[in-house]
């Protein structure tokens, strides 16, 4: 049982003594010390004892402290002066006991030089929490941790760039979404939880981070590849793109023009032919930056260091320098949309399309899908192509993507047809191909011949462009 001493008067201190008569914290015992009933509640806890006494007398101040061991002592007094004489008074008795003092005077000297007192100041607080109620203000915690804004609530707007997202599809570096509150309820989210519209999420993190992450969260579909990123970062590996790397580079400037305000990030890997880098180099500009990596020991954490520091959302690459070493891992642990070149270059596809798999997957690319349709001016076609012709088990995927398309009034082709998907996409032209981005994504093998899983065959062909949209599942959540 912790002894706690209250000084009180006034109407604050009223306030004070009710809240903790409600909230009844059973390890706490409570001494209210005042000398009128203004301070004093209709109805009082039974764990509070009222004690009919002068705070501003230095002897009966003494004989309460001596006769009882208190933890801690508030002081909640309406006048000034008398504020003083308690704090005063508390201090001869105590020279170390913890004190809460209010301040309702906005006195900026009162407590300064004691170490053991923390001061609330009741303008600044008030202020704090006007300014909570602002539009466009993100609600920090003030009493919680540090107070110094490791805490955040944001509500998911509609529109929003985090809306439909998979938790597991974003990087939280530096900061981490620790519950969705949704319809007066709690969730403890896992990767495969969907944030959606009207959402409050609780995150924690860096102050700094998290003003970046609110601003995110507050920016509208149409700004892609935001939120996993604002740039474009082109990576060129001259052992299997040297024949290609203009047409790749023409490819990356046709993208970066359909996107506004974005920039280009050129690195050049494993570097032998000097006059193609210097043709390369001919168009840097204001939006395009080339670099070249002559050290290819550390290409993988180079490459990190990139998107980090230039803030990538999308790295463009051959399907070869893709599977290359450990490309595709470092890759998918920063959690960044990847484009694969194809055959058919970017500048002729006239359609987006989705083959579709399970409800968690088709559910972590959709707002993507439609962002990246969007803004390359692109249509969409979401293609359940099932060789047992099993469609009925699809009406909840088919559903949410035709919320989808009213909420960013796009239209969408919904396919259904009883066939092989892979054989489908083949025959195919000028097509952008969407799909989730997994850990475990593998080129061609023996085994697949058997096989009408689309991850399977997604990296076997280099006909369409591809493109690859973070996706993780519960089960590596858990592993």
């Amino acid at each position: 049982m912790k002894n706690i001493l209250i000084l009180a008067d006034g109407s604050i201190a009223k306030h004070f003594i009710a809240w903790i008569g409600r909230k009844r914290v059973s390890e706490n015992r409570y001494y209210v010390t005042c000398f009128n009933d203004d301070a004093v509640p209709e109805k009082m806890g039974k764990n509070i004892t009222l004690i009919k006494a002068d705070p501003t007398s230095y002897a009966r101040i003494r004989h309460i402290m001596s006769e009882t061991s208190f933890v801690q002592v508030f002081v909640i007094i309406q006048a000034h002066e008398d504020a003083q004489y308690v704090l005063k008074n508390v201090r001869l008795v105590d020279d170390k006991i913890r004190i809460v003092m209010v301040n309702p005077w906005d006195d900026e000297e009162i407590g300064c030089d004691d170490k053991n007192i923390t001061v609330l100041n009741v303008d600044e607080l008030i202020a704090a929490h006007l300014y909570d109620h602002l539009p466009n203000v993100p609600v920090v915690a003030q009493n919680v941790g540090l107070g110094k804004g490791e805490i955040m609530e944001v509500l998911v707007p509609f529109g929003s760039t985090f809306a439909f997202r998979h938790v597991g599809s974003i990087l939280q570096r530096k900061w981490k979404i620790a519950a969705i509150y949704r319809k007066e309820k709690q969730i403890l989210p896992t990767n495969a939880t969907t944030i959606l519209p009207n959402d409050t999420l609780l995150i924690v993190g860096k102050p700094l981070v998290l003003d970046g992450v609110y601003k995110t969260i507050n920016e509208r579909i149409g700004l892609f590849p935001e939120p996993f990123g604002k740039e474009l970062y082109l990576i060129l590996d001259m052992r299997f793109d040297r024949e290609l790397m203009t047409l790749y580079l023409e490819e990356s400037l046709y993208m970066l023009g359909k996107l506004d305000d974005r920039r280009l990030f050129v690195r050049i890997l494993h570097p032998n032919d000097f006059g193609m880098i210097e043709k390369i180099k001919s168009y840097e500009s204001e939006r395009v930056n080339v670099s070249v990596c002559y050290d290819n020991s550390s290409v993988e954490h180079l490459i990190e260091y990139d998107i980090q520091e230039h803030d990538v959302g999308l790295v463009l690459a051959s399907r070869e320098t893709f599977l290359s070493a450990s490309m595709q891992q470092t890759l998918y642990l920063l959690k960044k949309v990847v484009y694969l070149f194809g055959l058919q270059r970017l500048y002729n596809i006239k359609k987006s399309v989705i083959l579709m798999e399970n409800e968690q997957k088709m559910e972590s690319i959709s707002s993507t899908a439609f962002d990246v349709s969007e803004s390359l001016g692109l249509e969409l076609s979401l293609c359940d192509f099932d060789p047992e012709g099993e469609f009925e088990s699809k009406k909840i995927i088919i559903e949410h993507y035709e919320t989808l398309a009213h909420i960013f009034s796009m239209e969408i082709k919904i396919e259904q047809k009883i066939s092989n998907p892979v054989r489908e996409l083949a025959q195919m032209d000028n097509v952008l191909q969407i799909a989730p981005f997994e850990r475990n994504m593998h080129g061609t093998t023996l085994w697949k011949l058997l096989s009408t899983r689309i991850k399977d065959f997604l990296l076997t062909s280099d006909k369409h462009p591809k493109l690859l949209v973070p996706y993780a599942s519960d089960e590596e959540n858990q592993s």
